[in-house]
């Protein structure tokens, strides 16, 4: 009785490759059966009836622009470019699927304070270049709140008002001042609280009371 069980089982070894398994192994042998008809005409069906059951495997895919088209690129994809049929698109070429893309290079961009952060650098930078003094003035106040925001994110203590007016002016290079900086930048409790940051001076350490019996 084993040996019997044993002749009917088929091994995934003995099976040929899934290029892509999401389809599963039925449409698999469906694709490796339409390459063994010898009519073209009846191939053509028998692509369009596998074409058919992807999209109803995969509906996620309509709401790719031009699903169809991936679809018989996965097709092509799944007989090993090797199937004979009349698409309505051309056969993707094997060596542009299987390229390796490009190794994108990692940004270089160093701040000179880590706790601004390279970005809110650029920013001053280009705030410094605005002519309009009006402008410029409420700029001024926004990049002076925003650095103090990310210091506050950054550390856990506190900054003082002159520290923000101060490497202000050093990254604008003098271009951008604090004409009132108590007035001008929020304070540490209203940067909590409009912007959530939750890294503010730590509260000192008690010691715990114990609990009586």
């Amino acid at each position: 009785m084993n040996e019997i069980i044993k002749e009917g089982l088929t091994y995934n070894t003995q099976r040929s490759m899934m290029h892509i398994p999401e389809y599963g192994r039925n449409v698999q042998n469906m694709i490796d059966y339409a390459k063994t008809i010898g009519e073209k005409e009846e191939r053509n069906k028998a692509a369009q009836a596998i074409i058919d059951v992807m999209g109803q495997l995969n509906p996620h895919l309509r709401d790719i622009d031009d699903y169809k088209h991936k679809l018989w690129t996965h097709l092509f994809i799944m007989s090993n470019f090797e199937l004979d049929v009349d698409s309505p698109y051309p056969m993707p070429n094997r060596e542009t699927l299987t390229e390796r893309p490009k190794i994108m290079p990692y940004p270089k961009n160093k701040a000179k304070y880590g706790h601004f952060g390279y970005y809110t650098e650029e920013m001053i930078r280009e705030t410094s270049k605005i002519e309009n003094v009006e402008e410029k003035e409420y700029m001024t106040s926004l990049m002076g709140n925003l650095m103090k925001k990310n210091y506050l994110n950054f550390h856990t203590e506190n900054v003082e008002n002159r520290i923000i007016e101060s490497h202000l002016e050093e990254l604008s290079k003098g271009q951008l001042k604090l004409s009132d900086p108590e007035e001008q930048l929020l304070s540490t409790n209203q940067i909590i609280r409009q912007f959530g940051v939750t890294s503010s001076k730590p509260k000192p350490k008690g010691k715990s009371k114990k609990r009586k019996k």
